[in-house]
């Protein structure tokens, strides 16, 4: 009884995977691979060319009700931002904030710190391979007939964007009453060339950053992605920033915060900027909701059934042992001691 009992002690990681695996199963999840390398008919494929802007329409239909949060992920495959080379190209201090950029911080963004005179902020190949497909959701009703709404806010880490990002030093931005009456004209604002920003709800603003002339800020690399208003406090950069720990990974686009019902269709435009080509890759869209741990990922399950199992295998060969050819306690034959 007492050797039955020490087996079944190591069962438990095994009853904890079969139960993440049933809670995964119980996922619902919608994919669609829309472009890459090698495939002929991509469904939305823009082949090497970076920035096509291509759009494209991908729909789902909900295979049972979901509830909420219903999540938006991008999965990206072969792209290795676990790289050292790739993981430690950036400066920390350009990120927080800093306009001053010393002859070490700059080291670590090689050879991305420049385009000819005009200087990057932020450098280095993280920030300057930013994910910039843009994804809209278009259609589908949730449960009460009012229209499903994609969040695209509170998908980054609290603490990145209260710690690790801000704005560069001198940047500011003022909204304005009127857009008629928005005037980027004179040295304190920035916005002469631009103009005004409009945001999505028809307000404009104007903004300031310091040394515009000489630098290319996140907003003018990526303005299909990031307000010049957000900068680097933009929710898709900072998420794109915490690098992922193996090639093929998702990150959180967005997240719908109504009743899904089982049979509704959603319709996302896709508008392809993010090329794959050239390192071999490939894109996918996912919707899925979730449970306690996550969603679906029958990986983790997985790792507790293998370790549990393996636990329970030397636990049986050690019990045998003992079982059969037990060593006494205290027993002097075990005992070594030095020859004089």
């Amino acid at each position: 009884m007492h050797f039955i009992s020490y087996i079944c002690s190591y069962c438990e990681p095994i009853i904890a995977g079969l139960k993440l695996r049933s809670m995964s199963n119980n996922v619902a999840e919608m994919y669609q691979k829309y472009d890459s390398y090698g495939d002929p008919n991509p469904v939305c494929g823009i082949g090497s060319t970076a920035n096509a802007g291509k759009k494209c329409q991908i729909e789902f239909v909900a295979p049972r009700d979901m509830e909420p949060p219903v999540l938006i992920h991008y999965e990206v495959d072969n792209f290795y931002q676990n790289h050292r080379r790739y993981i430690t190209s950036r400066d920390d201090t350009q990120l927080l904030g800093s306009i001053e950029q010393t002859e070490y911080s700059a080291s670590f963004c090689e050879p991305l710190v420049k385009l000819g005179n005009v200087t990057l902020n932020p450098c280095g190949l993280q920030a300057n391979t930013l994910f910039n497909d843009v994804i809209t959701l278009q259609s589908g009703n949730d449960t009460d007939g009012f229209p499903l709404v994609m969040v695209e806010e509170g998908i980054a880490w609290q603490g990145d964007l209260e710690f690790k990002y801000r704005q560069p030093d001198g940047f500011r931005y003022e909204t304005c009453t009127s857009c008629d009456d928005c005037s980027c004209d004179g040295p304190d604002w920035s916005c002469e060339d631009r103009g005004p920003y409009i945001d999505p709800d028809g307000i404009c603003h104007r903004y300031f950053y310091p040394n515009d002339n000489t630098t290319q800020y996140l907003h003018e690399t990526y303005p299909m992605v990031v307000s010049p208003i957000e900068g680097v406090l933009n929710h898709h950069f900072v998420v794109w920033m915490r690098a992922a720990a193996l090639p093929k990974f998702r990150k959180l686009y967005g997240w719908i915060d109504q009743h899904v019902a089982e049979g509704t269709v959603l319709k996302f435009e896709v508008e392809a900027n993010w090329e794959v080509q050239s390192f071999r890759g490939g894109k996918a869209l996912v919707v899925s909701d979730s449970h306690t741990f996550g969603g679906k990922n029958e990986e983790l399950a997985n790792n507790f059934i293998i370790v549990g199992g393996m636990c329970m295998f030397f636990a049986i060969i050690f019990g045998l042992k003992h079982t059969f050819r037990p060593r006494k306690l205290a027993d002097k034959e075990y005992l070594l001691y030095k020859e004089d």
